[in-house]
C-alpha cells in the first residue's frame, strides 16, 4: 500500500494536519490508534489561544463547536509576595484570550468536518514500526486483526511521540512536580477571567469552565500524591486556603487525576521523509497554556508548506530543512517561555520573591509589555 502522506496519529493535532490538506489532489492516509468510542469517552478540557481559534476558524470548524468558555481576562500573581498583572482582550483588541473547551468537543467537530473528505481513515489501526530511508517511509501497522504495511512520500508522527522513542532518545528535562486536574465549582466565579497564581510549590490555574474552573494545581510528586488521597472537603478547605478568597468558597470538586510534568523534546524534528508535530515534536510544562496550541501551530505551517510543495519533492531533504526553519522560532521561544516561568516563579527565595513582584507590578503598568505576553500566549513566539 502506497501514498503520498501518512499521518500518524489522529487527536486534535492530527486531524487538524488533515483538514488543513483536505482540498490537494495528495493522497493521505490518517492511522489512529484509538477508536471513535475512546476519543468521545476522553474527560480532558483543553485551553485554546485566541491564535488557534483563529486556525480552526480558517479550517471550518469553529462555528460547529458550542461548548466553549471565552477567557477575556487573566490575572497573574504570586502567593508569597506583591504584584500583580492583568491581561484582557479589550486591549488586545480580541473578542478574547483564548478559550477553554472539552476535548470531545473539539475532536468531534474535526472529526465531522474531516469525515466529509475523501481522506482514508484508519481508525483503529496501531503503528508498531516507522522506518525511514532517502526515498520513502515506511510503516507497519496493525488493523482489523492483520500486520499492515504503508510506503508515504512523507510521514508526519502526531501520536505524542513514543513511535520513535526507541531510536530517537527525546531529551528529557524533569520537574520533579506532577500536576492534578479536576473541576471545581464556586460560591463567585468571576466571568470569563482565568488566574495564574505562582506558588513554591508550583503554578496554580484556574481556567473558567462551564459552572466553575478547570484547574491545574502543581506540587511535589508526593504533594499531589498526597492530594489525590484527600476526601472532597479536604480537598476544597485546602484549595482555598493555597489560593484565598477571590472566587469565594469552593463549592464541589470533580474527579481528580494527575500526571507528571516534565519538558520533552525530540532530538530532530524531522528526519527523512519524516516530520514530528505536536507532542511527538515537544511536550510542555502546562503554565501558560503553550503546548497544544504549539502544536496547532507545528500542523497548520506543515500543511502550509506541503501545499506548496511539488509532489515528487514531497519528504526530501531541503523540504524538511524548510520546515525545521519554519518552526525554529517558535518552537523554541514557546520551550524557553514555558521553562523560565516554570523556574523563576516556583521556588521560594526572598531576593527573587521581590523581584517577581516587582516584575509583575511594572509590566501592569507598561502597556507595550503587557501586550508582548498577550500576543506570546495568544500566538507563540511568531505573533
Amino acid at each position: 500500500m502506497n501514498c503520498d502522506i501518512a499521518i500518524i496519529g489522529g487527536g486534535p493535532v492530527g486531524l487538524a494536519l488533515a483538514l488543513a490538506l483536505r482540498e490537494s489532489d495528495l493522497n493521505i492516509v490518517l492511522l489512529e490508534a484509538r477508536t471513535t468510542i475512546e476519543n468521545q469517552a476522553d474527560p480532558r478540557a483543553l485551553a485554546l489561544s485566541y491564535g488557534s481559534r483563529l486556525l480552526l476558524d480558517k479550517l471550518g470548524v469553529w462555528k460547529n463547536i458550542r461548548q466553549v468558555s471565552a477567557i477575556k481576562n487573566i490575572r497573574i500573581s504570586q502567593k508569597t509576595a506583591g504584584g500583580q498583572t492583568f491581561l484582557n482582550s479589550e486591549e488586545m483588541n480580541t473578542p478574547a484570550l483564548g478559550y477553554v473547551l472539552p476535548y470531545v468537543e473539539l475532536h468531534t467537530a474535526l472529526a465531522a468536518e474531516l469525515a466529509t473528505s475523501s481522506l482514508t481513515i484508519l481508525q483503529g489501526a496501531t503503528v508498531n514500526n516507522l522506518i525511514t530511508s532517502t526515498s520513502e517511509a515506511s510503516l507497519s501497522f496493525q488493523y482489523q486483526g492483520e500486520e499492515k504495511t504503508l510506503s508515504a512520500r512523507l510521514a508526519i508522527v502526531a501520536d505524542g511521540g513514543k513511535l520513535l522513542e526507541s531510536t530517537q532518545p527525546p531529551t528529557v528535562s524533569e520537574y520533579g512536580q506532577s500536576a492534578l486536574i479536576c473541576h471545581i465549582t464556586c460560591a463567585h466565579p468571576q466571568t470569563a477571567t482565568a488566574f495564574e497564581f505562582f506558588t513554591p510549590q508550583g503554578p496554580l490555574a484556574l481556567l473558567p469552565y462551564r459552572d466553575g474552573y478547570e484547574i491545574v494545581w502543581t506540587g511535589s510528586h508526593q504533594q499531589v500524591a498526597d492530594m489525590l488521597t484527600w476526601d472532597d472537603a479536604t480537598f476544597l478547605s485546602e484549595l482555598r486556603r493555597h489560593f484565598g478568597d477571590d472566587v469565594g468558597e469552593f463549592l464541589t470538586v470533580g474527579t481528580r487525576s494527575s500526571y507528571p510534568l516534565r519538558l520533552k523534546q525530540a532530538p530532530k524534528i524531522t528526519l527523512p521523509h519524516t516530520a514530528l508535530i505536536g507532542n511527538a515534536a515537544q511536550t510542555l510544562h502546562p503554565v501558560a497554556g503553550q503546548g497544544f496550541n504549539m502544536g496547532v501551530r507545528d500542523a497548520w505551517e506543515l500543511a502550509r508548506l506541503i501545499l506548496r510543495t511539488p509532489l515528487a519533492a514531497l519528504g526530501s531533504a531541503p523540504m524538511l530543512d524548510n520546515y525545521r526553519q519554519l518552526r525554529r522560532v517558535d518552537r523554541q521561544g514557546g520551550i524557553h517561555f514555558t521553562d523560565s516561568l516554570v523556574r523563576v516563579f516556583s521556588n521560594e527565595r526572598p531576593l527573587l520573591n521581590h523581584g517577581r513582584g516587582v516584575v509583575l507590578s511594572l509590566l501592569n503598568c507598561f502597556k507595550p509589555a503587557k501586550k508582548f505576553v498577550a500576543k506570546r500566549m495568544m500566538f507563540g513566539a511568531n505573533g
